[in-house]
């Protein structure tokens, strides 16, 4: 039977698109996660998506029981959404038969490059730092298996075989407007046979029906990587698929917010008697949807909700009032 990935659930087939949010399971969301989900959460409500919930535990670095506890805090500020939430893991099949696809297309190369050859190895010119070179991308068959032979018992990587002269890629993105990326023959499944994230989250959107992405800025740059791989497997694309990345969430030295900071997840916020409503006022009155210590619901922000009066700068968490 022919590898194929899942056919793709659209708008086109019938149904509504969807939204989504995604962590991963490496431990309690902190108000960063939590502002992001609500963007999403408002995105897609406000669209008439439905809203999908998906926990990318494909990381080993994962903590036992975020996921519930994340979920759990999610639905404390209001956050709902439909179906039950997708294991990453249990999606193996259709990532393996992505990578299948690409393989038969010539598409996809073995690499036995660690990440201290990359960063030592000659880049080319104009190269962003810490582009892939190219060092196994024209091996021979008998070059490849010498290549395999040394690195045991390690696995080579996997790498997509960017096409020539394609090494950027712009889309419109509804809160950043016109944003570019750069491309290379990035990773689809890691040495240690974990499939990367950029192939994991093509799929699994494409399958689930997720035509919006709204989530952080910091993943701006490899959303072009992500169009590519959605145009090569002939999975929807933009303009089909609509991006958004919302500004981050700072901390009080001005550096991402991070759980070093403080009290910033909520189970810390309620040891020092900070409730889940009032984190949500936090979040409502820093998006402009909510006056400070305004009582509110997802519901009243969700009438408020304007994507064009979003701020487009990050908001600085200075610690609880």
């Amino acid at each position: 039977m022919e590898d194929r990935v899942s056919a793709p659930r659209t708008r086109a087939q019938g149904g509504r698109g969807a939204g989504r949010y995604a962590p991963s399971p490496s431990g309690d969301l902190h108000l960063g996660n939590l502002r992001t989900a609500l963007l999403a959460w408002l995105f897609a409500r406000a669209s008439g998506r439905r809203f999908l919930m998906r926990i990318e535990d494909l990381d080993r670095a994962r903590d036992s029981g975020a996921g519930e506890r994340q979920l759990g805090d999610l639905a404390a500020i209001g956050i709902d959404w439909d179906g039950e939430p997708v294991l990453q893991t249990e999606r193996g099949a259709d990532h393996e038969a992505a990578i299948r696809t690409l393989a038969r297309a010539g598409l996809v190369y073995e690499c036995t490059c660690t990440r201290r050859d990359i960063l030592a190895a000659p880049s080319a010119p104009h190269a962003p730092p810490g582009a892939y070179p190219g060092t196994c991308r024209d091996r021979t068959d008998a070059q490849r298996a010498v290549a395999r032979e040394a690195i045991l018992p390690r696995i080579p990587a996997l790498r997509l075989r960017a096409p020539e002269g394609v090494r950027e890629l712009e889309f419109d993105d509804v809160v950043l407007g016109r944003t570019r990326g750069d491309i290379d023959d990035f990773v689809l499944r890691r040495g240690d046979g974990t499939v990367a994230y950029n192939l994991a989250v093509v799929v699994d959107d494409a399958t689930m029906g997720v035509d919006q992405v709204v989530r952080g800025d910091d993943l701006a740059p490899s959303t072009p990587r992500q169009i590519l791989l959605q145009r090569m497997l002939g999975l929807p694309s933009p303009p089909e698929v609509e991006y958004g990345h919302v500004p981050l969430v700072l901390g009080p030295s001005g550096a991402r917010l991070a759980k070093r900071d403080g009290a910033v997840t909520l189970a810390q916020l309620r040891e020092r008697g900070v409730g889940s409503g009032e984190v949500l006022i936090e979040l409502a009155t820093s998006l402009g949807l909510g006056a400070p210590g305004e009582p509110v619901t997802t519901a009243r922000l969700l009438e408020r909700f304007d994507p064009a009066a979003l701020p487009r700068a990050p908001w600085t968490w200075a610690g609880p009032r």
